[in-house]
């Protein structure tokens, strides 16, 4: 067996093996969406509750993001990714057990921290582990499992939690279900190798957080981190303030609860070409060029939805917010890694997530405070398309590119 033919086996291997990681991630904020309309029935929950579950979700992925990147650079990737992992599966196992809302957030905030912490160090670990001219692909690639879980969860919530399991709710079944990666934990911490780059640094275990931190600031990087921290913070923003209200949404519009969950599964099928066509595009194109042009993709989907009247447009500019929102969220992950060297990638790409993350916190809160107020959801999506044209400007005028380039 050839040199080339090792790499690829290797390559492969660890797409797999951090790909499912990110898919179970997935399926357990697909799963959400879904039962947040759920719970609407079960415990009559007015918007305003309805959108602290998804912001409370998104207070804890700010915080992971934040201690877990630190603690990458530390310690390790391949650790980092068990203890997230597990965390986030056992706190959402136990979520489905309870009766009120306040134990219910609080359990919600320990999953956020595990997802939180898991994406960012996720792709961390496979930048570092694949070849240059392969890296930004690889990583989209990574991100496409996120379609996967998606779908898990869209079929989990079109089959289970409508059902009656009794003596228990169908929704609580389905939490239940999200605690199984608990158990892929221990399979990751004997087949994943870490970093390479990361087991190369010795000096990384010797630096203080806090010089890490304030490195990510330092002249070399600042500009870098300024445009990061508005990208994150745009696409989380939106995306979480579209994505979790899809279901109530389409209820809103008229749509029944199983109805609403068809049409999301279709929708989110369309999440997989916007996946592949950003994974082949990167790497010939450049991660500005995708990034850019499946932004406005998204911003021009979005506004389409909120305003759409019929099934057919509905469907339509749902599939297309889907294709384009996923592309460009591959390519943000691709991107962010490269703008560090191996010492503080942990902590730069940790950071600029949990500041996308308090996106995610006001993005939910936003929905449900203007829906409480009467506003048109056509108008609050309109909201979200400008907060993705800000995010499209920042790397326009202050990303560099890229592609090709040797991480240090």
């Amino acid at each position: 067996m050839t040199k080339q033919q090792n790499t690829q086996i290797s390559r492969n291997k660890l797409l797999g093996v951090a790909g499912v990681g990110w898919m179970f991630d997935a399926m357990d904020v697909g799963i959400l969406s879904f039962i947040i309309a759920a719970l609407k029935l079960e415990w009559g929950l007015n918007p305003s509750q309805m959108g602290w579950i998804g912001s409370i979700n998104s207070i804890g992925m700010a915080v992971g993001a934040l201690v877990f990147g630190v603690f990458a650079d530390k310690v390790g990737r391949k650790k980092v990714f068990m203890w997230t992992l597990i965390l986030f599966s056992v706190a959402s196992g136990l979520s489905a057990f309870t009766t009120t809302l306040t134990l219910f957030l609080i359990l919600r905030f320990f999953v956020g921290m595990g997802l939180g912490g898991e994406l960012p160090v996720a792709s961390t670990l496979v930048s570092e582990s694949v070849e240059t001219k392969e890296r930004g692909r690889v990583v989209v690639l990574l991100e496409s499992f996120w379609a996967g879980g998606w779908l898990l969860a869209a079929i989990i919530s079109y089959f289970v939690i409508p059902a009656t399991f009794w003596p228990i709710e169908g929704w609580r079944v389905a939490l239940i279900l999200t605690a199984l990666p608990a158990f892929y934990a221990i399979y990751i911490r004997m087949k994943l190798p870490d970093s390479p780059q990361f087991t190369a640094k010795a000096e990384a275990k010797k630096r203080s957080v806090m010089q890490n931190i304030a490195e990510v600031w330092s002249k070399p990087y600042a500009r870098s981190t300024f445009m990061l921290w508005v990208l994150w913070f745009a696409v989380v923003f939106s995306y979480y303030g579209m994505f979790l209200w899809l279901p109530s949404v389409m209820v809103g519009k008229g749509f029944d609860l199983i109805s609403s969950f068809k049409y999301v599964l279709i929708m989110t099928l369309a999440q997989l070409p916007g996946y592949f066509t950003a994974a082949w595009f990167i790497e010939k194109l450049g991660r500005k060029f995708v990034l850019v042009t499946y932004l406005i993709g998204t911003a021009a989907s979005a506004f389409v939805f909120g305003n759409a009247e019929s099934v057919t447009i509905l469907l339509i500019s749902g599939m297309l917010l889907s294709f384009f929102n996923l592309g460009a969220w591959g390519a943000l992950y691709a991107y962010t890694p490269e703008q560090y060297p191996s010492i503080i990638r942990g902590t730069g790409t940790g950071m600029a997530a949990a500041v996308g993350r308090v996106g995610g916190i006001f993005g939910p809160l936003l929905v449900g405070a203007l829906m409480t107020k009467g506003y048109e959801i056509g108008s609050i999506f309109a909201i979200f398309c400008v907060a993705i044209l800000i995010g499209v400007s920042a790397v326009l005028f202050l990303g560099k590119e890229t592609k090709q380039l040797e991480l240090d």
